[in-house]
């Protein structure tokens, strides 16, 4: 099988990294919005830090990504902490989550927006949708400078409007820049039942 170019640039920079680092901010500090059993996806996961923030809060945690790299390496990683965690290489594009099929998913840095519908349509009645990505006001140079991976303002809200909002923050170019949450778009949503 012939490697993506996508899937080229991901295994060289995850080659390297040997620390999955801290789950994301919203799901850290969100957790106990959590269920205590459930199926849970870290999309796009990279080296799985949500995944396995996850799997230590008791849930089925799955962790899909198109790098072979950093799923072997979260397998190593869960290995050491004793947790299970179900990983799958998959072009997430190409093949987004099946219809009710999740309790939660988590998205961290990560947009592409055809899959959106998808990701809705793949929680189970009640799921949560943890999604959190850099948006066009951001002020570091961490992240994608391409727009195409850039949030507008608002534009989560209008995304995944079919769920019903349980959380959404964007600090934008207000105010003191040296404080707040700069640089992200915040949603968390949950699928009516």
């Amino acid at each position: 099988m012939t490697m993506s170019p996508v899937q080229k640039k991901w295994d060289q920079r995850y080659q390297h990294s040997n620390d999955p680092g801290n789950p994301c901010w919203l799901l850290q500090n969100h957790s106990y919005l959590l269920p205590t059993t459930g199926r849970s996806l870290d999309l796009a996961c990279g080296l799985g830090a949500n995944a396995l923030f996850l799997a230590a809060q008791g849930l089925e945690s799955h962790a899909w990504d198109c790098s072979s790299v950093a799923l072997k390496k979260l397998t190593l990683f869960a290995t050491r902490q004793q947790f299970s965690i179900t990983t799958q290489h998959r072009e997430i594009e190409q093949h987004p989550p099946e219809e009710n099929s999740f309790d939660i998913i988590v998205v961290s840095q990560f947009l592409y927006r055809p899959i959106m519908p998808a990701l809705i349509d793949a929680l189970l009645p009640g799921g949560l949708l943890f999604y959190q990505t850099f948006n066009q006001e951001k002020l570091s140079k961490k992240g994608p400078s391409n727009p195409d991976f850039l949030l507008a303002n608002n534009e989560l809200l209008n995304l995944l409007s079919p769920l019903e909002v349980v959380f959404y923050r964007e600090d934008r170019m207000i105010g003191r820049l040296d404080q707040g949450l700069r640089d992200f778009s915040y949603f968390i949503g949950r699928k009516p039942f």
